[in-house]
């Protein structure tokens, strides 16, 4: 059961509220009481200058471990350095695709409460705002040109609002509290929150629901409550311990922004931010391959498609010849070429994606092996069989063959050279929880890649280990959040 405290500069003159409500003297006298429930702070006061009364009741309130909005990280963002220092609103350039096209003004002003504003025009506006600088009331001056559209932010104290804007506020704050801060109503006590980010939207998530459903089963045997969100649900983040990104990541996505920011919280997150950043970039992988002698297939990155370079490519590669965008996953962006025409034709079109594309050589196997690793300990083990007529696991052009086969291992079962080429290629990138691709053939192995985020779906890769699997990997969250120490 959580608790909200509403904290005000002032209690004098100010009009109803709801709810527990304290000004900023006696949240500093009074709290935290001996025995309270996990409480949830809103910071109402003023916060833009630094070392204000505002500023000392969301940096008290992280420091009691109470859940608080906004957080320190948010008003030093946009807070000035004091009281001479002309307050310059945070500078954002966004694309304008956020904004309505009946909107027709070049500049306005609007008020924006918990991600909400009444202008439906600008509503992905205040939404993207709040979710970059979470606080309970943001300024936001609009400027939209030809190509985009510039916003500056400032965070306000309720003490800013006006009597006619009063009961807006106040309706945005009861919603606020009741649904996204929602109280829980279970009756067992757990030590930690955990949040599961899951997208329902995508077509091949990561896991699918019942193996979310396990997640949560056994985090909750750990003492930790697990609720699954959805994206729109991040922008509340701190509000919890933990966050586990069960949706498939890229760099330039939410996903990554959601990991860097519950990171700046203070959360425990799996997989992290650099996790996702060096997986999802095979430039990087490969490089770091090459320099921690990590075995793994012939590989080299162009940067043009002259007549030279694919001369070159045929004398070092030979066809086939595989090439890879730097960014995709689930074997999108990852092409087999088979001739020179094919060659040039494709590395034009991904060059005008990308900068560089990676090109490697052809390995033929039947399967691929994919080994979960976690914390640089091997927990799973499958084999992933060739979708139907095709040369990699996903066929995205067949609607009936979409997929290939697969088998499921006990770890001791894998080769030996396969488990440590596994273990060495996850070390390059970090200590969370990967899919490590790899090709075996004539006894040799080579690591394809190191995947943030790896599918953990029901009766695949937990077929052999079952819900224990979920344990180990839930274990993992209850460890690193017993060493964070609250």
């Amino acid at each position: 059961m959580f608790k909200t405290i509403v904290v005000v500069d002032n209690l004098d003159g100010l009009p109803e509220l709801g709810g527990t409500v304290v000004d900023f003297a006696q949240y500093l006298a009074q709290y935290p009481k001996a025995g309270e429930p996990k409480t949830r702070v809103i910071n109402l006061c003023k916060t833009d200058l630094y070392l204000s009364e505002g500023y000392y009741c969301s940096l008290l309130a992280e420091a009691r471990q109470h859940k608080v909005l906004p957080s320190v990280n948010c008003i030093n963002d946009l807070a000035a350095v004091n009281k001479a220092e002309s307050l310059d609103m945070q500078k954002s350039t966004l694309p304008k695709s956020l904004v309505s096209s009946q909107f027709t003004s070049s500049e306005v002003n609007m008020l924006v409460f918990f991600g909400w504003t009444e202008n439906e025009a600008l509503k992905k506006i205040a939404k993207h705002m709040f979710e970059r600088f979470p606080a309970p009331i943001l300024h936001l001056h609009v400027v939209i040109t030809d190509n985009a559209v510039e916003v500056r932010t400032k965070i306000l104290g309720c003490s800013d609002l006006s009597a006619e804007t009063w009961p807006l506020f106040t309706q945005r704050l009861d919603n606020f509290t009741q649904t996204t801060w929602r109280s829980r109503t279970s009756k067992k006590k757990f030590r930690w929150d955990m949040a599961i980010l899951a997208n329902d939207q995508e077509k091949t998530p990561p896991s699918d629901a019942k193996a979310l459903k396990n997640f949560v089963k056994a985090a909750e045997q750990l003492g930790i409550h697990a609720e699954i969100i959805s994206p729109k649900q991040a922008a509340a983040i701190s509000q919890y311990d933990a966050l586990f990104i069960r949706e498939t990541t890229a760099i330039d996505h939410h996903t990554y922004r959601l990991a860097r920011k519950a990171e700046q919280e203070g959360l425990v997150v799996i997989d992290d931010a650099q996790s996702i950043l060096r997986c999802c970039n095979k430039v990087f992988l490969h490089d770091a391959f090459s320099y921690n002698n990590v075995p793994s297939p012939k590989s080299a990155f162009v940067n043009d498609s002259t007549q030279q370079t694919c001369e070159k490519l045929e004398a070092d590669f030979g066809y086939p010849m595989v090439l890879k965008l730097p960014e995709s996953s689930f074997s999108m962006g990852v092409f087999k070429v088979d001739n020179s025409e094919e060659l040039k034709v494709k590395l034009v079109d991904m060059l005008a994606r990308s900068a560089l594309v990676l090109v490697q050589e052809f390995i033929f196997t039947d399967f691929d092996w994919r080994i979960g690793v976690l914390n640089g300990r091997a927990i799973y083990a499958c084999r992933y069989f060739m979708a139907r007529n095709h040369w990699q696991i996903y066929n995205h052009s067949s609607k009936k063959h979409f997929s290939g086969d697969f088998e499921t291992l006990p770890t001791f079962e894998v080769p030996r050279q396969v488990l440590e080429a596994a273990i060495k290629a996850s070390n390059v990138v970090g200590r969370g929880l990967y899919g490590v691709d790899i090709k075996q053939s004539n006894n040799q192995v080579y690591v394809i890649e190191v995947n943030d985020n790896p599918s953990l779906e029901s009766k695949v890769e937990d077929l052999y280990l079952g819900k224990e699997l979920y344990m180990i990997i839930m274990q993992e969250f209850a460890n690193r959040l017993e060493a964070r120490g609250r």
